[in-house]
C-alpha cells in the first residue's frame, strides 16, 4: 500500500512538472506564432501589397487565410508535442526520486521493526527488576523512570513505523499539552542536571492550562524532547531553560528558550534544514556533538500535524523556538489524565 502511494505521489509530481514546463513551452510557442501572425498581417496590408519593387525582384504570393490557419495548426501541434515530451521527460526524471523515497521508507520501517524486539526484551527485564525490589528501596524511583523511558522509546519506534508506512494520525487525536510538557521536562531533567542546567515550566498562558492539540501524544513528546534537548545543549551552566505554553482560539504555541549565545554562522531560518549547523561560540563551555537532525524532525512533526515551528528570537541573550500546533476547539478537549 505504501509503495502504491509513493508511485501515485511520483506520478503526480511528474504531471505537475510536465504541466508547468508545458505551460512555459506553450507560452513561447504562442509568442512566436503571434509574432508570425503579426508579420503576415502587416505584409497583407494594402500599403505593403502595392509597394513598388524593382523589375528583377521575385515576389511570391500566398493565401493569407490559409497561411494563418496553417500557423494555428502548427502552433497547437507544437504545444501538444511540448506537453507530451515534457511529461515523458519529467516522468523519467522523477523515477530516481521515487526509488530513493521507497528505499528511505524501507530503511525506516526495517530499522523500527528490528528495534521493537530488543525494546520488548528490555521492558520485560525492567519489569522483572521492579518485582524483585522492595517498595522502600531508594532505587525504586530510578527503575520506575527507566521503565517509563522504555515505554516512551517503544512508542517513538512505533510512531516512526507508522510514519514510514504512511499510517499516521487521521486528525481526530487530541492530546493535553501540559501533560506532555511535564513529561518532556522530566525526560530531559537528568541530562540537564549533568550540565548544571535547570528546566523550568513557567506555566501556561491564555487562561487555560488544560488545552489540547490535534495530534497524538507520541509525536508531540518527540517534538518537545527535541526542542528541550537542543536548548539544554546550548544553555550555559547555571542557567535556566524556560518552557511556556500560550493558547489562542485556534492554536497552541509552545515556546522553549535558552540563555545561550544565540544562532551564529547560519541564517536562523535554515536551522530547520536537515544537517544544518551554526558556528559554535568560542568559550570554555563544553558543546555536545550535533548532527543537525533534531530541529528538522521537529519541523516535520509540526507540518505533519498542520502546525509550524519558527525561531521566535535569537541573540547574545539566548534563543527561543516557538512550536505552533492546531488546538482542539469546540469543547472537545479531553480531561487532563494523570501520569503513571
Amino acid at each position: 500500500m505504501t509503495r502504491d502511494a509513493d508511485d501515485v505521489a511520483v506520478r503526480r509530481s511528474a504531471v505537475r512538472i510536465g504541466v508547468q514546463v508545458a505551460l512555459v513551452s506553450a507560452g513561447l510557442v504562442v509568442v512566436i506564432v503571434g509574432l508570425v501572425f503579426a508579420y503576415v498581417l502587416w505584409q497583407s496590408t494594402p500599403t505593403e501589397v502595392h509597394e513598388q519593387h524593382a523589375a528583377d525582384t521575385t515576389r511570391i504570393f500566398v493565401d493569407r487565410d490559409a497561411l494563418l490557419g496553417a500557423l494555428a495548426v502548427i502552433g497547437a501541434g507544437a504545444v501538444l508535442l511540448a506537453g507530451l515530451a515534457t511529461w515523458f521527460v519529467a516522468r523519467r526524471a522523477v523515477v530516481p526520486l521515487g526509488e530513493a523515497l521507497r528505499l528511505q521508507r524501507t530503511f525506516v520501517a526495517d530499522a523500527s521493526h528490528e528495534l521493537r524486539t530488543p525494546l520488548t526484551v528490555m521492558s520485560a527485564r525492567v519489569q522483572q527488576l521492579q518485582r524483585r525490589m522492595s517498595a522502600d528501596d531508594d532505587r525504586t524511583p530510578i527503575v520506575d523512570a527507566l521503565r517509563e523511558d522504555t515505554r516512551s522509546l517503544a512508542a517513538v519506534v512505533d510512531d516512526l513505523l507508522r510514519a514510514a508506512t504512511m499510517d499516521g494520525d487521521d486528525g481526530s487525536a487530541a492530546t493535553p499539552v501540559s501533560l506532555e510538557v511535564d513529561g518532556a521536562v522530566a525526560d530531559l531533567q537528568v541530562v540537564a542536571e549533568q550540565r548544571a542546567v535547570r528546566i523550568v515550566h513557567r506555566g501556561d498562558g491564555g487562561g487555560d492550562v488544560d488545552v489540547a492539540v490535534r495530534m497524538s501524544a507520541t509525536p508531540l513528546r518527540r517534538a518537545l524532547v527535541a526542542l528541550l534537548d537542543n536548548a539544554v545543549g546550548h544553555a550555559p551552566a547555571g542557567s535556566d531553560v524556560e518552557v511556556r505554553v500560550t493558547a489562542t482560539p485556534r492554536t497552541v504555541e509552545i515556546a522553549v528558550r535558552d540563555r545561550g549565545d544565540g544562532i551564529t554562522g547560519i541564517d536562523p531560518d535554515r536551522v530547520f534544514d536537515r544537517f544544518a549547523h551554526g558556528t559554535p561560540a568560542a568559550g570554555p563551555a563544553e558543546r555536545r556533538t550535533s548532527y543537525g537532525i533534531g530541529l528538522a524532525l521537529v519541523r516535520e512533526i509540526a507540518v505533519r500535524a498542520g502546525g509550524s515551528v519558527r525561531v521566535g528570537a535569537t541573540g547574545p541573550g539566548g534563543t527561543m523556538f516557538v512550536l505552533s500546533l492546531p488546538r482542539v476547539t469546540g469543547g472537545a478537549e479531553p480531561p487532563r489524565p494523570t501520569r503513571r
